[in-house]
């Protein structure tokens, strides 16, 4: 942002539109290993953007080409405890081949910004950057000091990000007691007297599995009885297959309950098919939170079509429910059988917090004031966040980075899927509210 622009006039809704193309435009694909472009030029990207309104931001490098940038800005009251923004700059891979438009192309057509990413999460990086420039250049400080972050390796659990900062940072967020970041703050229409905007309270634990059958090798030819492939895609198909219980958490009553409220009925989580055919778009983001479950993601076996292998394995995406770790991995040997060796790949716990304080109140006013039918009701993530990192430092996480979303969009599809895009509308309205936010936190 020039010194013209800014005597323009340029406001955070100016700019976020192209801060969220340009950060789309950044291949960070994260492919689990390091053998993806990493988040560093991304990182410096962000780095420059806040150093232009008067920041010093630091960039950490936890392996070559995985970096995090991250920034504290003086707030009017440095005595008070402060608030993290957190955000992640790497995204899952996509093949351009299955897209309407590249996926790094950050295209803006049919009223969207396209692109990997656009909702997971650079939309928020956008926004944030948006708002803190904005504030910076206006000379608007918040009323305590903020920690802004923008990490690398999110999506492959945080390893070379947020747990790195925390167990060789940790002085970075010092005196940071609540935070916020991805998968919250949008909004589930009900009707045009009610939308309700969901915040993430609560988000389930992960245990990323290898499974791991020994056999005898053999020749394809003959009668094997010790057949590796065989035993263990009998037990993979038993782990996909498998329907386990609804357990109902505190915080999925209490969504369940203001949605129930919302629409002049009770929802049964019970009743599983009937209650997820009321949610619409938000069906599987909220039906993955009434139970436990573990899906099968990849197979590994064999070399030769006439040569019986030794070993098998295979790769099982486990998440387990707030208070429900031990029964899932018992649920999971059970299925398995005694002939499976399981190993975690990556674990980490479940959170769940409480829906009350001035964190929550301030998150209410802020879509209030922006969208007279706005309701904030919490909710849980089916996934995990950075927010599971940053809960070892005993902060406190919300899922809040607010959208305005037309009811016919599928926005749990945008995670992870092709043709990811976000409105222009939502990300202008997700500026003016995080900026409310602020001044009201």
């Amino acid at each position: 942002m020039s010194e013209t622009d800014t005597a323009k006039g340029v406001t955070g809704e100016d700019e976020v539109v192209d801060l969220c193309r340009e950060l789309i435009r950044f291949d960070t694909s994260n492919y689990g290993d390091h053998s993806g472009p990493g988040e560093r030029k991304a990182a410096e990207y962000v780095a420059e953007k806040l150093a232009e309104v008067g920041l010093e931001p630091k960039i950490f490098e936890s392996h070559p080409g995985r970096a995090s940038t991250v920034a504290r800005i003086e707030g009017e009251d440095p005595s008070r405890p402060a608030l993290l923004i957190h955000g992640h700059l790497d995204v899952v891979p996509a093949n351009a081949d299955d897209w309407t438009h590249h996926p790094f192309s950050g295209e803006v057509t049919d009223g969207c910004v396209w692109g990997r990413g656009a909702v997971d999460m650079k939309d928020m990086d956008a926004m944030t950057l948006a708002v803190v420039r904005d504030r910076l250049r206006s000379g608007r400080r918040p009323p305590r000091d903020i920690v802004v972050a923008f990490l690398a390796d999110e999506e492959a659990g945080g390893t070379y990000g947020a747990r790195h900062l925390v167990d060789r940072h940790p002085g970075l967020f010092e005196g940071v007691t609540e935070a916020i970041s991805e998968v919250g703050g949008f909004s589930f229409t009900v009707n045009e007297q009610r939308r309700l905007y969901l915040i993430q309270t609560a988000e389930k634990g992960m245990h990323w599995m290898k499974l791991t059958v020994a056999g005898t090798a053999g020749h394809g030819s003959m009668i094997h009885r010790d057949n590796a492939i065989t035993e263990l895609s009998e037990a993979v198909a038993r782990v996909g297959r498998h329907t386990f219980p609804v357990r109902v958490t505190k915080t999925t009553r209490a969504f369940l309950d203001e949605l129930g409220d919302a629409l002049g009925t009770e929802l049964d989580p019970e009743d599983m098919e009937s209650t997820l055919a009321r949610l619409g778009g938000i069906a599987k983001l909220i039906g993955a939170t009434l139970s436990n479950t573990a899906n099968p993601t990849q197979l590994n076996a064999g070399y030769k079509v006439n040569v019986i292998p030794g070993e098998a394995t295979a790769h099982i995406d486990g998440r387990f429910l707030p208070g429900h770790e031990e029964e899932f991995l018992s649920d999971l040997d059970r299925l398995l059988g005694p002939h499976v060796r399981r190993e975690d790949v990556h674990s980490d716990k479940a959170l769940e917090t409480s829906f009350d304080g001035a964190l929550v109140e301030a998150m209410q006013s802020a879509l209030l004031a922006e969208d007279p039918t706005a309701k904030a009701i919490p909710y849980m993530l089916s996934g995990g966040t950075d927010a599971k990192s940053f809960d070892d430092l005993g902060i406190r996480g919300f899922g809040f980075a607010p959208l305005k979303l037309p009811p016919e969009l599928d926005f749990a599809g945008m995670f992870h899927g092709v043709d990811e895009r976000v409105p222009v509308d939502g990300l202008k309205f997700g500026v003016r509210v995080l900026d409310r936010f602020i001044d009201a936190s």
